[in-house]
């Protein structure tokens, strides 16, 4: 019997600094922690496992690392504190969970996975998600866990632009961040993890399009998975993740396409850094970005592992 292709793309946003501000050893940390990404994912689909367990495993490992906003090494808001946010979808039955403002929840996406599987809500906040997730077995950590030196000189810079009068200076690397996930199991099933810090000296309470389910985060099965990377405001404003389906599934375009569009027509005239990682039905991985660089990982059926960050593109482990 014939089996599906199977395949994982992620992105560790597109708030990466220029090449140059950083030495080559920063750098090739960033691609061993992309294909440590992949290689968890890959392991799963491999294996047999579902779509919704790779990305899980994939978005786990970048919560993990210190080079991406999302879980440790998470941006700060304006009060010097972390509120997460993360958001799952199963495109098998448009199953979804998410979480937002968390404070003391280690892995978000774990998390919003529990709230998909082990509550009758989509999206839990603030409180009463740590809460959520205590109870579903997870120990909380500080909220200093989350804390890392390059987040605190990020913080202090757009501090210290918002006094002069220059925020919208700023450099995506020091506004935002995400992470994300989409993957093609073998038995034909798509799925979309989305998680993040936000962006930098953001109001408290303030929520993305990370967690909100179209917007950030997309799965339909025999369309496309979708998670976003860039202003949330504006991914909100346009459902983003939601639009690019909707392009394949009503308008009949092919996923390049789709994806070109949004990025570089629809949310082109907000003047916003902005990309995505989306898988389609066939196994096809694309992640344009129209910043200076966006961290960014796949792995297609043939079992080669592909990393970047900025423009030059990384066979991983060969």
């Amino acid at each position: 019997m014939n089996q599906n292709p199977i395949a994982i793309g992620i992105h560790g946003g597109c708030g990466t600094l220029e090449e140059e501000l950083r030495n080559p050893d920063h750098w090739a940390e960033v691609r061993a922690a992309l294909h440590a990404s992949l290689q968890a994912a890959w392991r799963v689909l491999d294996g047999g496992g579902t779509a919704l367990d790779a990305v899980e495993a994939a978005v786990v490992v970048m919560e993990d690392s210190e080079h991406f906003n999302a879980g440790h090494g998470a941006a700060l808001n304006s009060a010097g504190d972390h509120e997460l946010d993360a958001a799952i979808m199963d495109g098998s039955e448009l199953r979804a969970g998410a979480v937002c403002a968390a404070r003391t929840i280690r892995n978000p996406i774990r998390a919003a996975r529990a709230v998909m599987e082990h509550s009758d809500c989509v999206l839990i906040c603030g409180a009463a998600a740590d809460q959520f997730a205590e109870r579903c077995g997870m120990t909380p950590v500080p909220n200093s866990y989350f804390t890392t030196a390059q987040r605190r000189a990020a913080l202090a810079s757009l501090k210290a632009r918002e006094l002069a009068g220059t925020s919208a200076q700023a450099s995506e690397a020091e506004r935002h961040g995400t992470v994300g996930a989409v993957a093609l199991d073998r038995a034909g099933n798509l799925a979309a993890a989305t998680s993040t810090g936000g962006f930098n000296n953001k109001v408290p309470g303030r929520i993305g399009d990370s967690p909100i389910i179209g917007a950030g985060t997309y799965a339909a099965n025999g369309v496309c998975a979708v998670s976003c990377t860039g202003q949330g405001e504006i991914f909100i404003r346009h459902v983003a993740a939601h639009e690019i389906a909707a392009r394949l599934r009503y308008a009949g375009q092919g996923l390049e396409e789709a994806t070109n569009a949004m990025i570089f027509n629809e949310l082109s005239g907000h003047g916003i850094g902005a990309g995505v990682i989306a898988l389609d039905a066939a196994g096809a991985v694309v992640a344009p970005f129209n910043t200076n660089a966006m961290a960014r990982g796949w792995i297609g059926a043939d079992g080669v592992a592909w990393v970047a960050t900025h423009a030059q593109v990384h066979r991983a482990g060969g």
